[in-house]
């Protein structure tokens, strides 16, 4: 498990080490600096990777409110404060936690769990973003798992219950819904064109009215698809 590096920021001496005191007991995390203003917070954040900061508002030179809205790119941010004005500053600037001085120790593992929960998120997206785009899906048909490559794929319908997915000279029915077929499909080669039919772009060899043509098959175009599909093929 990764260690939660933090930063307290506070001017008062007391509230410092009370936080320290706090936030060493919580497993995981490391305190890699205590800083008594927004200057030392600059430099901690120029010296070390910061995860989250405890960040007091009320404070000489830069308040902790102006001193976030300098960051570029700033850590988690949990304000702690004595004064309850300044929560919807902490709304509208998206920190994790708003923490009420005296600050007891069961708030402040709220707080962390809700810190853990953003970086776990950020860590899944990330993983999102990075995994490349498939070419290729597999579907259950007669007891096998059978890999259809998208480039194959003329049209899809939808008939009931089942899914009849439409290559060149064969076909799949499927016990699947469209929208979770629609989801595995990459968007900029596939397009709903009515409640029960999904065309592959590329397939297409002509439109005319309210119809598509796929080779020698007809599709038509739904009114509630018509205004995007359109839209598709006029860029």
């Amino acid at each position: 498990m990764k260690l939660i590096n933090c930063i307290i920021v506070d001017d008062e001496p007391q509230a410092r080490k009370m936080m320290e005191t706090f936030v060493s007991q919580i497993s995981g995390w490391k305190i890699l600096r205590v800083c008594s203003n927004a200057i030392e917070a600059f430099e901690a954040l120029q010296t070390f990777s910061v995860d989250v900061i405890f960040l007091d508002i009320k404070m000489p030179i830069l308040t902790g409110i102006d001193f976030l809205k300098s960051l570029k790119n700033p850590p988690l941010v949990i304000f702690t404060t004595a004064y309850n004005k300044y929560a919807m500053d902490g709304y509208e600037l998206n920190v994790v936690d708003y923490l009420l001085k005296p600050i007891s120790m069961h708030r402040l593992l709220q707080a962390a769990e809700k810190v853990a929960e953003r970086i776990d998120n950020r860590n899944v997206q990330n993983l999102t973003e990075q995994r490349p785009e498939l070419s290729y899906m597999f579907v259950k048909h007669e007891n096998k798992l059978i890999k259809i490559n998208f480039t194959d794929i003329l049209y899809i319908e939808g008939m009931q219950n089942f899914v009849n997915i439409h290559l060149a000279g064969k076909s799949y029915l499927i016990t699947q819904t469209m929208k979770s077929l629609e989801d595995l499909l990459p968007s900029s080669s596939f397009t709903r064109v009515q409640k029960s039919y999904i065309v592959s772009m590329e397939a297409i060899t002509a439109v005319f009215g309210n119809t598509i043509e796929i080779g020698a098959i007809q599709i038509p175009i739904g009114s509630n698809y018509k205004v995007d599909f359109m839209t598709r093929i006029d860029k």
